[in-house]
């Protein structure tokens, strides 16, 4: 899978990569089965993550994928502190280097669940990370007005990525042999949309939340899936959304595979990463 060559960030990165799309894997099939009547749970990450516990070597399992997002998590964050995708310096790359910086955050976040589950300690669900995080936030000064500027910002991101599985190039940066180039575009599109609905309806309970200054407004991945069910065929809606998250964290294990990652040397983003924190200390 590796060329002997590949930089550890590569790896890294790719292992990352992999880590993401099994979650999505199980969230989605998790959903699909719940959908359909089949036991299952429209659960976040971490439930879908918990949900490993009840199987042969579930905690060793979790535990691997909690490695893998460490990986990501940390590539993201080079990632965007050095450029290697190369976004550049106008509004637009800034933009999307910062949404590589946050979502690293959000990863590095998700590893640590994944870690505690792994040995043991359980802790709260994506949902009730979502509504705690939001009431400290409405807490702060000027907190409504954040806490909707968020939700606009996530809102602006589900839109981008329906309009990627719309018309957009998802295979950008894939090198695919045609065998996996004929079904790795439907699966990347219908991916793509199913991530921009969760995540338009996860930025508009976030305004709903500033709005009334309410935490209990604000809603995770899990209840997210649970509100499209509770609609008018909402099991059909649900089953479809399911299906694309499913899609989606296939989709990652073909990043995983086939991506070009362009890695710094180690050497390079340890240097970045420090004049990233020293600028950040000096602000």
């Amino acid at each position: 899978m590796f060329h002997p060559d590949a930089s550890k960030l590569e790896l890294l990165a790719r292992l990352g990569y992999g880590a993401r799309g099994i979650v999505y894997c199980l969230v989605g099939g998790l959903a699909a089965l719940a959908a359909i009547g089949s036991g299952g749970q429209t659960g976040g990450s971490k439930s879908a993550l918990a949900s490993l516990l009840g199987q042969p070597f579930g905690r060793a399992w979790i535990g691997l994928i909690a490695l893998g997002l460490v990986g990501f998590a940390l590539w993201r964050v080079i990632e965007a502190v050095t450029d290697a995708d190369r976004h550049g310096h106008s509004a637009k790359g800034l933009a999307v280097r910062a949404g590589h910086a946050v979502s690293g955050v959000v990863y590095g976040g998700l590893a640590l669940s994944a870690a505690r589950l792994a040995m043991g300690s359980g802790g709260g669900g994506d949902d009730r990370a979502a509504r705690d995080w939001t009431a400290w936030l409405l807490a702060k000064p000027l907190g409504q007005v954040l806490t909707g500027l968020i939700g606009a910002i996530v809102i602006g991101v589900g839109l981008a990525y329906l309009r990627k599985s719309w018309k957009g190039d998802v295979l950008r940066r894939l090198s695919l042999p045609s065998e996996v180039h004929r079904w790795a575009v439907p699966v990347g599109r219908l991916g793509f949309a199913a991530r921009g609905v969760v995540f338009t309806l996860i930025g508009a309970f976030l305004i709903l939340a500033a709005f009334h200054s309410r935490s209990a407004e604000a809603k995770g991945l899990g209840e997210a899936l649970q509100f499209i069910g509770r609609q008018p065929f909402g099991w059909v809606l649900l089953a479809v959304t399911a299906a694309g998250l499913f899609a989606f964290g296939l989709f990652g294990l073909v990043q995983a595979r086939y991506r070009h990652i362009d890695a710094p040397d180690a050497s390079d983003a340890k240097a970045a990463l420090r004049n990233a924190a020293s600028s950040l200390r000096g602000t």
